[in-house]
């Protein structure tokens, strides 16, 4: 089974962008993208500092 984690290995500021990549199988760098995307409206950043927050760093 697999888990949600904060990258590791793939990280450029908290690895959240990087354990959400890891965990969908999906290149880390699309996943920026939409959350740069996201900050420009003002919640994207809200949700990436509680998703640092809540999410557990990887083991």
């Amino acid at each position: 089974m697999k888990k949600l984690f904060r990258s590791k290995s793939n990280r450029v500021i908290c690895g959240v962008c990087g354990g959400i990549g890891e965990y969908l199988n999906v290149d880390p760098t699309i996943i920026r993208l939409l959350a740069l995307l996201l900050g420009f409206t003002g919640s994207g950043v809200l949700v990436y500092i509680v998703a640092a927050i809540i999410m557990p760093d990887e083991i």
